[in-house]
């Protein structure tokens, strides 16, 4: 048994390093039952240390010229040759006992992918009130967090992995194909729920709130079409760190 870690990454010399010395850690749970591991990051047109960083972390780097996050996922997914994918953001910190569940989930053979709920590293008030409505959200849909999503690497690539149709929330659209692929070969999806997944605030700690209630606002009144048009999206694509 293989796993390999897709990081996708702009711009994140801030905190890239950190986010693969957890990696790293946490992924003792796959040695201790004798599984290989690999991390590749995607770097997705940097223009900071993030692909120097990578590599004297031990990744394997590739590069994605265009920035779409699903983009550098699939281009990340590419390099992989892993049995199983786990897609983790640059600005997460999986735990030991995360991937140790991770682990025991890909063991029972029940479950074609799934996902992680998610705990922001520095508590923040209201940021703490909204990932506990996305963790009901993603417990109650079996959607993925972004920050956190893994699946068989044969069932991504029939998939044709994340939808380069979208900015955002291609997590989301790819857990409803993942689902539905799960259902017809007698699996299921599953959201890892006993180690949340450490995860940075920041999109909520730099944008102010009305910049999100903007973003909000465009998908309302274009009934979704704005998550197809990159301008649409700058909190996911403005650069800011």
């Amino acid at each position: 048994m293989k796993i390999s870690v897709v990081i996708p990454a702009f711009n994140e010399e801030k905190l890239l390093a950190r986010s693969l010395a957890s990696v790293a850690e946490a992924s003792r749970a796959f040695a201790s039952l004798g599984w290989e591991n690999e991390t590749v990051v995607c770097d997705n047109n940097s223009t900071d240390r993030t692909a120097e960083i990578a590599r004297a972390a031990g990744a394997a780097v590739v590069f994605e010229p265009r920035n779409q996050i699903a983009r550098a996922r699939n281009a990340g997914a590419s390099a992989a040759t892993g049995d199983w994918l786990v897609f983790i953001d640059a600005d997460s910190f999986p735990s030991l006992e995360l991937f140790a569940d991770l682990a025991a989930a890909i063991g029972t053979q029940k479950y074609l992918g799934g996902g992680s709920t998610v705990r922001f590293h520095d508590y923040n008030g209201r940021a703490s009130r909204w990932v506990w409505v996305w963790n009901t959200i993603s417990r109650l849909t079996h959607w993925a967090a972004g920050s956190f999503v893994f699946c068989q690497a044969h069932a991504f690539r029939e998939l044709g992995g994340f939808s380069l149709e979208l900015y955002v929330s291609e997590e989301i659209e790819f857990s409803r194909r993942l689902k539905r692929l799960a259902r017809a070969r007698g699996k299921r999806l599953i959201i890892l729920d006993q180690h949340p997944l450490a995860t940075s605030p920041r999109k909520l700690e730099l944008y102010a709130p009305r910049e999100h209630l903007a973003f909000l606002w465009r998908c309302v009144r274009s009934v979704g079409g704005a998550r197809r048009h990159q301008a649409a999206c700058s909190i996911w694509y403005d650069g800011r760190r």
